[in-house]
């Protein structure tokens, strides 16, 4: 990943803070957008010459403006896209409020789409990359998660719009569903046992993934150059819980 540029929102903590720390292992610069500044000065106090972070919501299209310029003023240009922030409630579809639903979508698909248009001259110009992010909750369309997965299937089919109108610009999108046990899983467990335990039950490979260990990889394989051959194509990082046809 030497020489790759890397806008992460979300990417102060959780699976974003994982994909942020395997970037820079890997060589890449990142621009780490969250509302966590705590986390956000942390990390980039500790790595600077190699993160840049940028407090702010997502849902704001200024914010990603703004955190394309600070890719290209601090590192030069910018060559990867990783729209991992979402915040939403779970609750029963009946209790859903136009608040929980405004949530999820201007932070799951107007906050992707936001970066998507604010990135894309700048992917033009370096054949760049873009990782969204699915669910395999909305696959399954899991209770309690209305709101969430709806906005994660509407960012699939954008991303697959996105991987056709964009190919002629060198720019390739792919989607990554991930299960993996970060704080905000533990929380779900917390309030729903009973549906932790038929997910875990499910999964072939026996566990829930490690961000760093197990999700973040297969996000810089979709950055990187190994997979240049690969557009539109939703991967599942899930330990086997979804086989898609």
């Amino acid at each position: 990943m030497k020489h790759q540029v890397v806008i992460v929102t979300g990417g102060a903590a959780g699976i974003g803070g994982a994909i942020t720390a395997e970037l820079v292992r890997r060589g890449a610069q990142v621009v780490a957008v969250d509302l966590d500044g705590e986390a956000g000065a942390g990390m980039a106090g500790a790595h600077p010459e190699q993160i840049a972070f940028l407090k702010g919501d997502i849902s704001d299209g200024q914010i990603a403006r703004d955190a394309v310029a600070l890719a290209v003023e601090r590192f030069g240009k910018l060559t990867g896209l990783v729209n991992n922030a979402h915040a939403s409630r779970q609750k029963p579809l009946l209790d859903h409020t136009p608040e929980d639903w405004a949530l999820s979508f201007d932070t799951g698909l107007y906050g992707t789409l936001n970066f998507m248009q604010a990135a894309h001259p700048e992917l033009v110009k370096t054949g760049g990359a873009i990782v969204n992010f699915g669910s395999g909750a909305a696959l399954d369309g899991q209770k309690n998660q209305a709101s969430y997965a709806a906005a994660k299937e509407a960012i699939r089919g954008l991303s697959r719009v996105a991987a056709n109108e964009w190919a002629s610009d060198g720019i390739r999108v792919n989607i990554v569903c991930p299960l993996a046990l970060t704080d905000g899983v533990a929380n779900w467990k917390k309030a729903h046992p009973d549906q932790y335990d038929e997910v875990a039950a499910k999964v072939p490979l026996g566990r829930f993934g490690d961000p760093q260990k197990d999700v973040a990889p297969v996000v810089a394989f979709l950055l990187g150059a190994d997979s240049q051959y690969m557009t539109g194509q939703t991967v599942m990082a899930d330990g086997g819980g979804h086989m898609l046809r």
